[in-house]
C-alpha cells in the first residue's frame, strides 16, 4: 500500500501546459483560415444575408413594421 509520489511543481506546471494548448487548439480553428477562406464564408454569409431579405413580406395596413 505504497502511495504514488507526485511533484506538485510537475503537475502543476503540466496543467498549464496542457490549458495552454487547449486554447491555442481553439485559436487554430477560429484564426487559421486563409484569406481566400474567409472571403468565401463572408461571400455566404452576405447571400444568406440577402436571400433573407428578399423573402421578407411588406407589413399590411394593421401589421407594426419590423423596427430592424
Amino acid at each position: 500500500m505504497t502511495a504514488d509520489i507526485v511533484n506538485l511543481r510537475r503537475a502543476r506546471k503540466g496543467k498549464e501546459r496542457r490549458q495552454r494548448e487547449a486554447g491555442a487548439a481553439a485559436n487554430r480553428s477560429a484564426f487559421g483560415r486563409t484569406k481566400a477562406e474567409r472571403e468565401k464564408a463572408d461571400a455566404e454569409r452576405r447571400l444568406a444575408g440577402r436571400a433573407i431579405e428578399a423573402h421578407r413580406r411588406e407589413p399590411g395596413p394593421n401589421e407594426q413594421p419590423d423596427k430592424d
